[in-house]
Parts: structure tokens; C-alpha cells; sequence
């Protein structure tokens, strides 16, 4: 299916956010997912993830999730300078504004005619902390969590909104996890913290732990597993498609 991309910027508390839109060429309204990225924002890689999710019929609003930190367009690059930026954007953006971010997204879908009314979240690294923070939002019916960070830790700055893991509870649902056995940011006791309160919260979750590093989806770098990130894609196309 092919794909036509757009950008709008939205309002927030917290001021505009830019909205990458994906939109497949379909004759009919499609199911949404919310794509978050790495710290680094919306790179090539990123780009080309939410052309893949399109193409399968699938309505892809992907955010700059530093809105407030940076100016309109901002990618980070994959090196020691744009790490160290994104890590302390990360650290200064308190999760309650991911919230209302998350108001802003669903607000704007529901202005579209193309929108069948379904909607899910998908992300990497701290783009799948952010798609299970999104799953607290009682519209979002699936999340596709690949080996989101910060969970387990609780470090980044919370507030008066509460720490994701700790609020899991309350999100209505489907979730998947995915997570690499040899990626150093979630070790063997992070994911056993993480399995542990999504069965005592009884929210319904997949876990899937797998032979690969961190950001094995990312088509740059010697860490990228193709193998692994088809059978990815195909697990996403399978759950948003069907919530």
C-alpha cells in the first residue's frame, strides 16, 4: 500500500508539538498507532519504521517527543553529542507532559474523517517506556513496548503524575513486551521487575525476551537484527489491525 506523509504542529500545554503523519493511500478509514522513537527524535530510521506500519493500512502519527526542549525539525544524530543531548531531554521532561501529549495525539485524530476510531502506541527505547505510558490513556486498546527503558529504574522525573510501571493497573490494554537478553539498559533483574508487576497489576501483557541488543530495530548500526525486526513488523501488523 502506499504511503502519503504530512506534518502538523498541535497545541499542548506545553506548547506545539510536531506531529510526523503517515497516511496510507486506503479507500477506506484505518486503525492509528502512535509511534514513539528513540531520544534521538524522528530519524531516518524512525521515518522508515512508520512508512513500513503505514503501508500495511495502518494511520501512523509519530511526535517529537522533546517538543518543549528543542526547536520544530530537531533530530538528534547517533553519536556522543546528540546521546548526551537526548538523554538530558529525557531527564528533564516530566512524564505528567507525555500525558497530555498523549490527549493532544487522540484530540487530533479524532478530526479525521480517514480514522476508523481504533488506536494503539508502539515505540523503542524510551519510545516503548512512552507507548506503555500511553496505554494508560482509555482510548489506546494495544501497545507494542520493544525494549522500552526507565521502567524498572524509575528515573525519570515523575511528579504528581506517578511512575509508569508503578500505574500499569490501570491501562485497559492489550500490551506486548520485547526485550533482548543481551541489552545492558534493561538487565535480567530489570525485566523480572517489570514481569513481576504486570502480573500482580492483572493487566493483560505478551512477553517475548529474545536473542538480540539493544535497538535491534534500528536499520543503521551493527546491532540491527532484519530477522527479528520482519518478525516484529508482522507481530505489530497483526495487532493493530485486529484491537
Amino acid at each position: 500500500m502506499q504511503v502519503q506523509t504530512s506534518v502538523v504542529d498541535l497545541t499542548t500545554p506545553t506548547g506545539p508539538m510536531r506531529v510526523a503523519v503517515y497516511q496510507p493511500k486506503a479507500d477506506k478509514p484505518c486503525p492509528a498507532v502512535l509511534l514513539y522513537s528513540e531520544i534521538f527524535q524522528i530519524t531516518a530510521p524512525i521515518a522508515r519504521m512508520a512508512t513500513l506500519l503505514a503501508g500495511q493500512g495502518l494511520l501512523v502519527l509519530v511526535p517529537e517527543v522533546f517538543h518543549e526542549l528543542n526547536p520544530p525539525g530537531t533530530v538528534l544524530a547517533y553519536d556522543d553529542a546528540g546521546k548526551d543531548k537526548g538523554n538530558q531531554d529525557k531527564w528533564t521532561k516530566p512524564l505528567g507532559q507525555y500525558d497530555s501529549d498523549n490527549q493532544a495525539l487522540i484530540g487530533y485524530l479524532q478530526t479525521l474523517t480517514h480514522w476508523d476510531g481504533r488506536v494503539g502506541a508502539m515505540g523503542v527505547c524510551i519510545g516503548g517506556h512512552l507507548a506503555l505510558r500511553a496505554a494508560l490513556q482509555p482510548q489506546v486498546r494495544a501497545a507494542l513496548c520493544l525494549y522500552p527503558t526507565d521502567l524498572h529504574s524509575d528515573t525519570l522525573p515523575a511528579g504528581n503524575a506517578g511512575q509508569t510501571l508503578a500505574r500499569v493497573g490501570e491501562s485497559n490494554a492489550q500490551l506486548v513486551f520485547v526485550f533482548g537478553r543481551q541489552d545492558p539498559h534493561v538487565p535480567e533483574a530489570g525485566r523480572r521487575q517489570i514481569q513481576q508487576q504486570l502480573q500482580q497489576s492483572g493487566v493483560s501483557f505478551d512477553w517475548h525476551e529474545v536473542n538480540a541488543e539493544h535497538a535491534f530495530m534500528r536499520d543503521e548500526g551493527e546491532r540491527y537484527d532484519p530477522a527479528l525486526a520482519l518478525w516484529m513488523y508482522q507481530r505489530a501488523r497483526e495487532l493493530f489491525l485486529q484491537m
